[in-house]
């Protein structure tokens, strides 16, 4: 129910400020006088009576105008939100039905859940029929069985029936269901607040991984004493129109020697007029003296894996030791090499070294900001406590430096995931070798602007760690490493964060939860919908403190993303067709405001300096300026639609029907999280969130 405005406590408190005086009088004629205060005879009360009305009239309409502010507020937004609904749902306008999801699975979950909601609308206008008739048993969790003189009528009959079948049959297996999700939400959590409290250890401690001298800095005076190591650069990409330019520019200025340096473009792209601009790039960086390669398979197969296997196999990659990782839309700084390659010196154990991503869009959306709140508590805590507690984490694909003789004797990259990442992760962590995750060292980068691309990117990576688990285990199991490393990989690494985060989650807020609507017999408790989903959201929100104002959007998407992850990890559980699916994430090619003035300057000094132009040919310096014209032409925009998607949609209908129920039975926190969830699922259902996909 709303607060109600009650002003008669507030008005009538006692409001004397005088200390009491009681003054007798000689003269008997005279009667005692009890004064409060100097001016208390001589106050003009008619007056001052007037003034008080007008002060409380005046703060009636204030509250007034606040409320009607408020409503109109809510009406206008609710005006908007339907005539989304009307013109995405009922006429179709501009938008397109989702077509990623082509698993059995996948309709399978939606049928279930539009058969859960068809359902949930029957037994809500049975409710409600039978709240307008006065049977209120449905609001206690206490069954009440009518005798049988109150039965009036079959309805009735057919309510206490459907009552004693729902407390017989019905709320046991709920109810059992729902503590087996408790026990492991509790489980999850204390292992969130474990990794916040080695997180705010190391913090306390400054414990970081440290060069102990600089390197390249030398007392010889002929020369450094630090032997610059051979470094291969790989950029992996695939129709990468919007980023390949900045990323090659970026990558080629590492301050590196470069006769110690080699650049590897990997390009997978299947589009004529992309690949000619990438070799253009290439070659464009290769006339500046930058020793760049372009590749290209002609069997185009393993995604990304495949295309990383091919690349190590070249004969002149065993004259180098080390390989560094880049993504087609990664920026990274000129001095990343300096910061990562000397870590390796001296500590002949260590395979990899792993920098953290830093985002030019974080801020671009509301979409933007709740993927920056999940990425920063993935690198600042999880990656980095198990970094320094473990010397063990998965690998992020990217931005990382691996010392090749750890790929060799870990198998090399394998095709047999869509998270080659983490499959070579695990086989080196059970080889024997040691990750070092460096907090500080930052590679600029994107994340997903639309919620197509960034649903279709966190289905792969929930579904690739489950059919990773599949295939790992029994090498886990005959493994050499220690007891509580195998313990760390199987119950922590897959199990809990992989498997039973994804499940939970869906099960219980979006199943469970409406479930306990309308059979009250099984009871949720109060403290697992809102008091340790707050604490764990404020835990997560920490590690980027700016974001602490979207709190509670976070929560609510969290919830939302919940169906796609759990749809995913059953995908890749038990290896379904969706679970082999590799989708190149779109990006929109964003730099940020230093990076363009960077970019800028650089372009300036090259234009005033000669170009030196190495092994370039005329014919190749007249293709690159055919290039460049190709390029600077404008081409048309692309049309931009919406998507709607089915099973979000159908929650969110699910979850308002739970909302009205708990209206029914007077449900306080209840209403209000199933409401506000309804609300959250039915604006990603109509693509609401992000930007709209081209």
């Amino acid at each position: 129910m709303a607060p109600k405005l009650d002003f008669s406590a507030w008005w009538a408190k006692d409001t004397r400020t005088g200390t009491p005086v009681v003054v007798t009088m000689e003269n008997p004629n005279y009667s005692v006088v009890e004064v409060d205060g100097p001016d208390v005879p001589f106050q003009q009360v008619d007056k001052d009576r007037g003034k008080n009305a007008k002060q409380f009239t005046w703060v009636l309409l204030l509250k007034a105008h606040r409320a009607v502010g408020w409503v109109t507020w809510l009406g206008n937004l609710l005006w908007v939100l339907l005539g989304t609904i009307n013109k995405r749902l009922i006429l179709g306008q501009g938008v397109a039905l989702e077509s990623g999801d082509k698993s059995i699975r996948g309709r399978m979950l939606f049928r279930f859940i539009r058969t859960f909601l068809m359902l949930s609308l029957a037994v809500l206008a049975f409710e409600v029929v039978a709240h307008f008739r006065g049977w209120h048993y449905f609001q206690n969790s206490n069954l009440h069985i009518p005798r049988t003189s109150e039965i009036q009528g079959w309805f009735h009959m057919i309510y206490v029936s459907w009552l004693e079948f729902r407390a017989d049959y019905i709320a046991p297996p709920i109810q059992t269901l729902t503590n087996f999700c408790v026990t492991l939400f509790i489980i999850q959590s204390l292992d969130r607040l474990i990794l916040c409290l080695g997180m705010f250890w190391i913090k306390y401690k400054r414990i970081k991984p440290i060069i102990e001298r600089d390197p390249f800095k030398s007392d010889d005076v002929e020369g450094s004493s630090y032997e610059y190591p051979m470094v291969l650069v790989q950029i992996p990409m695939c129709n990468e129109r919007e980023v390949y330019e900045q990323s090659i520019s970026a990558i080629c200025q590492l301050d590196w020697p470069r006769d110690r340096l080699l650049i590897q473009v990997l390009d997978d792209s299947n589009d004529e007029s992309i690949m000619c601009l990438i070799r253009g790039e290439v070659l464009k960086w290769s006339q500046r003296g930058i020793n760049i390669i372009y590749r290209h398979r002609l069997v185009r197969t393993g995604y990304k894996a495949g295309n990383l296997k091919s690349a190590m196999s070249c004969d002149y990659v065993k004259n180098y030791e080390f390989v560094a990782i880049f993504d087609a839309d990664f920026q990274p700084n000129p001095d990343f090499l300096k910061l990562t390659v000397p870590h390796f010196k001296g500590n002949p154990e260590l395979g990899l070294v792993q920098a953290r991503w830093a985002f030019v869009n974080k801020d671009e959306n509301l979409l933007t900001r709740l993927q920056n709140i999940n990425l920063c508590f993935h690198f600042e805590v999880e990656q980095q406590v198990n970094g320094v507690f473990l010397n063990f984490f998965g690998f992020n694909g990217t931005a990382g430096v691996w010392r090749i003789k750890a790929l060799e004797d870990s198998g090399g990259w394998l095709e047999r995931t869509t998270v080659e990442d983490m499959d070579i992760a695990v086989r080196a962590h059970l080889n024997g070798w040691k990750f070092i995750f460096l907090n500080d060292v930052k590679a600029l980068c994107e994340v997903p602007e639309s919620y197509e691309a960034y649903r279709k990117q966190q289905h792969r990576w929930h579904s690739g760690p489950m059919q990773l688990f599949r295939l790992c285990l029994p090498a886990i199991i005959t493994s050499k490493i220690s007891f509580w490393k195998k313990a760390n990989l199987v119950l922590l690494f897959f199990l809990l964060r992989k498997l039973i985060l994804p499940f939970y989650s869906f099960t219980l807020f979006c199943i469970i939860l409406p479930l306990t609507m309308f059979v009250p017999e099984a009871e949720l408790p109060l403290w697992v919908i809102c008091y340790i989903p707050v604490f764990m959201s404020f835990l997560n929100i920490l590690p980027a403190p700016k974001s602490f104002p979207f709190i509670v959007p976070y929560l609510l998407f969290e919830n939302t993303m919940s169906v796609t992850k759990f749809n995913a990890m059953v995908s890749g559980l038990f290896q379904l067709g969706s679970s082999y699916e590799w989708i190149v994430t779109k990006k929109a090619g964003r730099s940020s405001e230093s990076d363009l003035l960077a970019i800028a300057e650089s372009e300036s000094k090259t234009v005033n300096q000669p170009q030196m132009h190495r092994g370039a040919s005329e014919s190749e310096l007249s293709e690159l300026n055919k290039l460049k014209e190709q390029q600077a032409a404008p081409s048309p925009p692309a049309k931009k639609v919406n998507k709607i998607y089915k099973k979000e949609l159908a929650l969110a209908f699910l979850l308002l029907t739970a909302s009205v129920r708990s209206l029914l039975s007077a449900q306080g926190i209840h209403f209000y999280f199933l409401l506000f969830q309804g609300v959250s699922f039915l604006l990603v259902g109509l693509d609401l969130i992000g930007e709209q996909m081209s």
